[in-house]
């Protein structure tokens, strides 16, 4: 196991570079990184422009510009002399020695940005999640030990419903509802915006209600799919001869559900949920957008807007670098519920 997870390590290294390189020539082509500067009061002038674009490095080739990200510019001749107002431009490490560069909108590190947005974002999607595979183990399992029944047809109806419907169309009808029908009713309304209520003090009582329709947009339509899939996994196991012979033997329904059905069902599960974690770290772009939500996937659109170059790459790249650790964790996890794969 131990051979087998350094040999994957050691290639995912080569791939994480590429993709960086293709990931820093797109975002390159977006827009200009400097266009924030002339929103500011204080618009730098021509030549004050032209002195952040040398300090940034921007006026150097494309390859040269994305060794300066990975490695920094210790290797380069960079002129910082003049008055000392610009010298936070002057000398960069590097991603590879921690340094993620400055985010052009509020000149503060990279980093820190995503410091500030990460938590609020695995407080939404975190709960979520956990919520859609726990309800689509019990619902998927039990539509599928109850096939055409009244219940299955029901879930199996909603399942294709919500599976079929933006989120941005039940994000509005949430609003519609719960935010503005309920207060014409005399009922209590939930919030529509934010984290929590502004000049409010910070309360989990408050947290929890801003929570309630993003975390239900964001269930509804991933645990559409979620239960469709765990149906048609315990479907396909159950059919199988050993599940048969185990009947034959005289094995309880929920034992042969529990030990045999249920573990080797839950194979193709595990490979979803695998893929599906790391994007919890990207966020939702489209439900943090409608409710306000102060997260990653907000933060992204906010950059991409006003070409915020560091921070877009920050956000990509620990993306990927999700992706390929989880995926490592997918293929332990597969040895724990498969004893026939081994790693060696």
């Amino acid at each position: 196991m131990a051979r087998y997870l350094t040999r994957r390590i050691l290639q995912s290294i080569p791939l994480l570079i590429i993709i960086s390189f293709v990931l820093f020539w797109m975002i390159n082509q977006i827009g200009d990184p400097l266009a924030v500067f002339a929103e500011s009061r204080q618009k730098p002038t021509a030549q004050a422009r032209e002195e952040i674009i040398r300090r940034l490095g921007l006026d150097k080739p494309l390859p040269v510009q994305y060794l300066v990200w990975l490695i920094g510019n210790d290797w380069m001749q960079v002129d910082v002399r003049g008055d000392g107002t610009l010298m936070e431009y002057g000398k960069r490490k590097g991603v590879l020695r921690g340094d993620f560069g400055i985010s052009f909108v509020t000149r503060e590190p990279a980093i820190k940005r995503i410091y500030e947005r990460l938590p609020n974002t695995l407080t939404l999607m975190v709960p979520s999640f956990v919520l859609t595979i726990i309800l689509a183990l019990g619902i998927g399992i039990y539509s599928a030990l109850h096939q055409y029944s009244l219940v299955d047809n029901l879930v199996t109806g909603a399942s294709f419903f919500f599976f079929s419907m933006p989120i941005f169309f039940i994000a509005m009808m949430c609003i519609y509802i719960f935010g503005l029908q309920f207060t014409r009713w005399g009922w209590p309304a939930l919030p529509i915006g934010g984290m929590y209520d502004a000049g409010q003090p910070r309360t989990l009582l408050s947290l929890l209600e801003h929570m309630l329709m993003p975390a239900f947009c964001l269930v509804a339509i991933q645990l559409a799919g979620y239960v469709r899939f765990v149906r048609s996994s315990m479907l396909e196991v159950m059919s199988a001869d050993y599940i048969r012979t185990a009947r034959a033997k005289g094995l309880k329904d929920g034992t042969i559900t529990n030990r045999h059905a249920l573990k080797n069902a839950a194979l193709p599960l595990i490979t979803l949920i695998g893929l599906d974690l790391p994007f919890l770290l990207a966020g939702a772009v489209v439900t943090e957008q409608i409710f306000a939500w102060p997260g990653m996937g907000r933060l992204f659109i906010e950059a991409l807007d006003r070409a915020d170059f560091n921070v877009m790459m920050l956000i990509l790249m620990l993306l990927c670098v999700a992706v390929v650790v989880f995926q490592l964790l997918t293929d332990v996890v597969y040895t724990v519920f498969d004893p026939r794969i081994r790693y060696s």
